[in-house]
């Protein structure tokens, strides 16, 4: 018999269904057992009485998280019995069979409840069971509801979405690259990709126009709070639009959005304040600002734009100029001479999203004339032979007609995160690393076999202790 969901059973009154999922609770009341059967969609009572005795037998050995099937029939509940806090609550099923898939041992932690108030390493070593939770269950349903959104209106917009390699080259774009060895070519590397920068924008020299995608983005960074060694985001580059057509897009994107899955939620200023980067750090002492009238309230969503960067900042342990941004964001001049002489007072076509003071998305118009590009290189210390080895392919592509073009990316772990009213990124991730990056549930990073490293031609090497 085909199995039906749970809150099917309402459907079929009188009639007979095959149920499973997992026992939520067992109780007795004098000699009859009630058991409630938890699969995706809900919860079902289930009947057991004395007169059938072997289901009944089989019944008082039941115990919570067990996975079971049943055959039954669907009755109405006594009036007295109704529950009207369940959609299944004024039927319950009296079972004919019952199939015992598999035990459960005591659950290391209990899962009707939020779970905040038990520690996120147990909850992260054992997330196959607190993803059981009804919270998280339904933070991963609304983040698959937000991605589809996404997609749908985008495409609407005539985007089209591009996979961009995960194995790519290691450049110096910001953060630290994830290094893969090759083991065809030893002594060479892959990277995992900071973002789709390069690939995206060599989508727009390839005639693309309108690309997006939900790309997976890896970074090797110190441990930090609410970051994540690989975490998600909607990426988005356009050929001929000026900075203020893309942040109308996103405004338009995220009004939508909102408005569709989150009508709880109140937007506290349309359009979105748009905010230079000097008054922001002048008025609210910070590039993130957060403009919501009463920050205490979860439901309202103050975002703003905020724009005109500088375009390089001074390193100074490094002793260099670095990109605020990154390398590829077009300076507000395209004088070379002014470039190299004050670095220091450009501004750049750079613009952030942020939301209740918090940055959620990014972007910036990109620089699109080789000279210019090789002129940003060189204020970052990098002589031009570096230049055409790290970047070469990017460079060479622009002498083949390439379209002013830009884009920007918003962090889904972040923005749902603040949508959901959560206190962290973690909770919107199936399955999140620590604040310092290590997956407790499959124990990672771990040690490799010896053999696989010498595929590889690598040698771990061990550090000196320093004789004091």
């Amino acid at each position: 018999m085909e199995r039906i969901l749970t809150q099917e059973t309402i459907k079929y009154l009188g009639k007979r269904v095959r149920v499973c999922g997992w026992i939520n609770s067992v109780r007795s009341h004098g000699k009859i057992i009630f058991v409630d059967l938890r699969d995706k969609s809900g919860i079902l009572q289930i009947v057991f009485t004395p007169e059938k005795e072997t289901l009944y037998q089989i019944a008082r050995k039941l115990k919570p998280e067990y996975v079971i099937g049943v055959i039954g029939t669907v009755e109405k509940r006594p009036e007295k019995m109704v529950n009207p806090k369940i959609k299944t609550g004024f039927v319950e099923l009296y079972p004919l069979e019952i199939e015992v898939f598999s035990k459960a041992k005591q659950l290391p932690f209990p899962i009707n409840t939020s779970g905040y108030e038990i520690s996120e390493e147990k909850r992260l070593k054992y997330r196959y069971i607190d993803l059981r939770r009804e919270r998280l269950r339904r933070n991963l349903e609304m983040r698959q509801k937000v991605i589809h959104f996404l997609r749908e209106f985008l495409i609407k917009e005539g985007f089209l979405e591009i996979e961009t390699p995960i194995l790519t080259k290691s450049t110096p774009e910001g953060a630290r690259d994830f290094l893969v060895p090759s083991r065809l070519y030893p002594g060479k590397f892959y990277a995992l990709p900071q973002s789709p920068q390069q690939y995206k924008q060599l989508l727009q020299v390839a005639g693309i126009e309108k690309y997006f995608q939900i790309a997976r983005c890896f970074r090797d960074e110190d441990p930090r709070a609410d970051r994540q060694a690989e975490f998600t985001q909607l990426d988005i580059e356009v050929s001929f639009f000026e900075q203020e057509e893309i942040l109308k897009l996103v405004e338009r994107l995220i009004l939508n959005l909102v408005k569709e899955l989150f009508p709880q939620k109140r937007i506290s200023q349309i359009p979105f304040p748009i905010i230079s980067y000097q008054k922001a750090l002048e008025k609210y002492k910070t590039e993130k600002p957060d403009l919501r009238k009463t920050p205490s309230d979860h439901d309202e969503l103050a975002f703003c734009f905020v724009v005109d960067f500088p375009m390089f900042e001074w390193k100074e342990k490094e002793n260099r100029w670095d990109a605020v941004h990154h390398p590829f964001t077009r300076p507000k001049t395209e004088a070379i001479s002014e470039i190299k002489k004050n670095p220091g007072k450009i501004l750049a076509w750079q613009y952030d999203i942020v939301l209740n003071g918090v940055e959620i998305g990014g972007g910036s118009l990109r620089t699109y004339k080789k000279e210019v590009l090789e002129a940003v290189f060189e204020v970052m210390g990098h002589k031009k032979e570096e230049i055409w080895e790290k970047f070469g392919h990017l460079l060479e592509a622009f002498e083949y007609g390439v379209p002013p073009h830009g884009g920007i990316a918003l962090g889904l772990d972040r923005f749902l995160s603040i949508l959901l009213n959560e206190p962290n990124i973690r909770e919107v991730i199936a399955f999140p690393k620590t604040g310092d990056n290590r997956d407790l549930l499959m124990n990672s990073p771990a040690k490799v076999m010896p053999e696989q490293l010498k595929e590889l031609h690598l040698k771990i090497v061990k550090e000196k202790k320093s004789k004091t």
